[in-house]
């Protein structure tokens, strides 16, 4: 027994490379090694033998096993201080160039949005994309028979059998931000409303899901010549020169009267330029807020009046970015937003894909 370990932990010892290694663990402690053999010969034995040589055999495998082991590690380490003898790397010299990332374009208009509102005193309102259909429509004074209250244009949730909780829907529009913010706020107000909303509808300028911001103004003054410099102020900003407005009359159920506000445009090879020329380019909907709209957030009717207004955010990134198709923002590649100017967060992530 000690010569067979005398023999092996020599020849361990000695052992200049891993496939000398693994050829000794085979001759010792392999299935057909001298140690198993010498095991094989515990059947043969007296059970006072067996009690002898059986936890000699053991610890002897043991042995041999962790030799193996150690020398292994032994050879691991060596190749490695011979491979560092040889390669080095200089932390001194600068980093590789990487692409820098940069917001998405609807991020980025409605942070511009934002800050334009903001600079006229408007306050930043949110509310829940899962509406009631009472804030989503009844407040704001559409009619059952309205064509967005059907579910061929409306997002409505399931509904359990039993389940006797009012409607509820995917907001088709941020207008609900404003009776909440009237129920919670009374008046005088000014606010904006960003966020997505949905409609069931898909094309060239639709898209399920879109992005919009909606304005409310509440005071005891204030009429539609207000809701004009409001617009032509924060057109002429957002687009960077001076913008015409021309208002046509139009219904909307929340508001009474109504209007749809176009801009003042020119085309040349298909592409718009806005602020100049002879056309017109009809950009959002807007208005002095129906009295039944007040009441649903009550206020008093006949002590104040105010405006309203809503905006696509998706459609000014296209208008001012020059970006001819609603979807893609949306289901594009990353290219697009570097055809547009737009710097696309494609570096790998850890996990081996690409941040998009």
């Amino acid at each position: 027994m000690d010569d067979l370990r005398d023999k092996y932990i020599g020849l361990i010892a000695d052992a200049a490379n891993e496939a000398a290694i693994e050829e000794l663990r085979v001759q010792a402690v392999g299935k057909k090694g001298e140690v198993a053999l010498k095991m094989r010969e515990l059947g043969k034995m007296s059970p006072e033998e067996r009690q002898i040589m059986g936890p000699k055999l053991n610890a002897l495998k043991d042995e041999i096993n962790s030799a193996l082991s150690a020398k292994k590690s032994a050879l691991a380490d060596a190749a490695l201080d011979e491979r560092l003898k040889t390669e080095w790397l200089d932390v001194t010299l600068p980093a590789r160039g990487r692409r820098q990332g940069s917001i998405h374009p609807i991020s980025q208009v409605t942070e511009e949005v934002t800050a334009i509102f903001a600079d006229m005193g408007f306050a930043v309102a949110e509310g829940p994309q899962i509406e009631t259909d009472w804030y989503n429509f009844d407040a704001l004074n559409i009619p059952g028979h309205h064509p967005a209250r059907a579910e061929m244009d409306t997002f409505y949730t399931h509904r359990a059998e039993g389940d006797n909780r009012p409607p509820h829907v995917l907001r088709t529009h941020t207008s609900p931000v404003q009776i909440r913010s009237m129920e919670k706020l009374g008046a005088p107000i000014r606010i904006i409303c960003p966020g997505r909303v949905y409609r069931a509808d898909y094309d060239q300028t639709h898209t399920p899901m879109f992005h919009q911001i909606e304005g409310l103004a509440l005071d005891k003054d204030i009429s539609m010549a207000n809701l004009k410099w409001v617009l032509e102020e924060f057109f002429t900003a957002f687009f960077g020169t001076s913008v015409k407005t021309r208002f046509r009359s139009s219904h909307f159920p929340f508001v009474e009267p109504g209007a749809e506000v176009d801009i003042q445009c020119s085309w040349e090879n298909g592409s718009v330029k806005v602020g100049e020329g002879d056309d017109w380019l009809e950009v959002l909907g807007s208005g002095m807020v129906h009295p039944k709209v007040l009441k649903a957030g009550g206020i008093d009717p006949n002590e104040y009046q105010g405006f309203a207004f809503g905006i696509g955010i998706d459609r000014l990134a296209m208008l001012k970015y020059g970006i001819p198709d609603l979807r893609a923002f949306f289901d594009s590649d990353l290219r697009w937003l570097r055809h547009y100017g737009f710097a696309s967060l494609d570096q790998p992530t850890l996990h081996g894909g690409l941040v998009r």
